[in-house]
């Protein structure tokens, strides 16, 4: 086995009995299809549970604040009800329901359920129209309440 770039070098190994091999290169983004239903849902569930992470920042930022006094807390109370504000918890409201649906179509596929592709796709469907509903009926009910 010749090496033509040095980069190969990584892929060459050999097996327990001596022989060599060349192990094969992971697939990369570059071959996935970005609007293939399975792709699509499950990188947007990667994604939302990076806004999560965010969202428990502002959370924590909001507790601090509540701690530390009424200045520093009207502050925050200042920024979140702002446009920009309302616009991110709307968008954090969304990113939690997708999150929380799609984490609960993972449960339905470890316990081996809905493999199949048309089944696939309506669960993927079910997640996208659930996260428009259930964001829609959370605002509602906070503007109701408000």
């Amino acid at each position: 086995m010749s090496i033509q770039d040095a980069r190969e070098a990584t892929m060459l190994g050999r097996r327990t009995d001596g022989t060599p091999v060349r192990r094969p290169l992971s697939p990369h983004l570059q071959v996935y299809d970005m609007m293939q239903m399975s792709s699509a849902i499950s990188i947007t569930h990667r994604a939302t549970g990076i806004i999560w992470t965010g969202g428990a920042a502002v959370m924590v930022w909001w507790l601090v604040a509540a701690a530390s006094g009424p200045e520093a807390f009207d502050r925050v109370q200042w920024f979140l009800g702002s446009f920009l504000g309302i616009i991110m918890l709307m968008g954090l409201t969304a990113a939690a329901w997708f999150h929380t649906l799609s984490g609960l179509r993972h449960l339905v596929w470890d316990a081996g359920h809905g493999y199949d592709i048309p089944t696939m796709y309506k669960s993927g469907h079910a997640v996208l129209i659930g996260t428009a509903v259930l964001t829609a009926l959370t605002w509602l009910a906070l503007l109701l309440s408000w």
